[in-house]
């Protein structure tokens, strides 16, 4: 857990941005099998949207073409940096129930994410190191 999490973040992000419908974000999380995507302006984090937050909004999926991400995602997301520690994410999201974490440079902008997935799948490989 002293590894840092530059080591175990996804880098390939998937991303959208604050103008993009929630059709078009439903459409990402099933194509891709996602359960989060950061919102970024150019490369700046400015927030994240999730499945639950749209299964909380309680509209008719018919309406997600007219609703903004801007208008529903969640701001003041906390991140952390690149070379804080895997038990640092890992304390994170058990204490907030958060089940991803966006990776950020000082300046804000979005390197990585790290999920409760890439948690588990950090301690099952120590454990099990030939799987």
């Amino acid at each position: 857990m002293n590894e840092p999490i530059s080591s175990i973040m996804t880098v390939n992000v998937q991303t959208v941005t604050e103008d993009q419908t929630l059709s078009e974000v439903l459409g990402l999380l099933k194509s891709k099998k996602l359960q989060h995507l950061p919102v970024v302006n150019g490369k700046k984090l400015v927030g994240i949207i999730s499945s639950s937050k749209l299964f909380w909004l309680n509209k008719p999926h018919e309406e997600f073409d007219k609703i903004k991400v801007g208008e529903v995602m969640t701001r003041g997301v906390a991140f952390l940096e690149p070379d804080d520690k895997v038990g640092a994410a890992a304390e994170v999201l058990m204490e907030h129930l958060f089940h991803a974490i966006p990776i950020c440079n000082s300046d804000h902008e979005l390197l990585g994410i790290v999920s409760s997935y890439d948690l588990l799948k950090y301690q099952f490989t120590k454990e099990y190191p030939a799987n």
